[in-house]
């Protein structure tokens, strides 16, 4: 009897070491949001703990080295200014393996960093000087994206068609190397609006649905964000 308890006590021991919650980075910025129900619905993620940075307090903290306490990783800003220590920085974690999550505008973010597009797997093209216009990346608010997992992958596992009342991007452009986790047929979008990336030893998904709370409380959208952070930290 004693033996049993004692395994029994061992195994409830083990089982919850290893069932310590995943640790977020979670940068905003740049970008206006839904804020009570953005962190609702981050708050509502089962066995996730994360600490909130804005911009541009988020890239300098990363540049001190504060990222590496942190299993995964979120983006949820529009931020212009990188410095090149900032830059070393995020190439740095790469290099670390460290995974990292992008959500919607997150694509639009260091139009002047050209590392920035490899990293991420594509990028969202603004107006500025130089740029053709048949270059610009365009956007719709406000209308339905009927979405459907683009292959078995674990970000998507279980989940049928999606549907989500939300914001779509036009025009943007996508890595040829890129996995896609995620596909519409909205005329107003490109086809492939998830993916997987891969840049140096990191693991990095984006993923393009998230305008705003309608998203947010949606079931689905949290079961998506919850099975990517977790597919990520499988990564540490």
């Amino acid at each position: 009897m004693r033996l049993i308890l004692a395994f029994v006590v061992t195994s409830l021991l083990f089982f919850s070491l290893n069932a310590q919650p995943v640790k977020i980075m979670l940068v905003t910025g740049g970008h206006s949001f839904d804020t009570l129900q953005f962190f609702q619905m981050f708050d509502a993620l089962e066995e996730i703990e994360y600490i909130h940075f804005a911009q541009p307090r988020a890239n300098d903290v990363i540049s001190r080295g504060i990222a590496d306490d942190f299993d995964v990783l979120v983006f949820y800003d529009m931020w212009k200014e990188i410095s090149e220590r900032e830059q070393n920085a995020y190439i740095d974690l790469t290099k670390k393996g460290k995974p990292m999550l992008f959500l919607h505008h997150a694509l639009v973010s260091y139009q002047d960093w050209p590392q920035f597009e490899k990293f991420l797997g594509g990028r969202y093209i603004q107006k500025r000087q130089g740029v053709p216009e048949a270059e610009l990346s365009t956007y719709e608010h406000d209308v339905w994206v009927y979405v459907q997992p683009a292959r078995n992958h674990p970000v998507t596992s279980g989940l049928g068609n999606l549907r989500f009342f939300d914001e779509v991007y036009g025009n943007y452009r996508v890595s040829d190397n890129v996995v896609p986790v995620l596909i519409t047929n909205h005329p107003q979008s490109n086809q492939i609006i998830g993916w997987e990336n891969r840049f140096n030893n990191s693991r990095i998904i984006y993923l393009q649905p998230g305008h705003d709370k309608r998203t947010y409380e949606t079931p689905d959208y949290r079961q998506l964000l919850l099975q990517a952070i977790r597919y990520l930290a499988s990564e540490n």
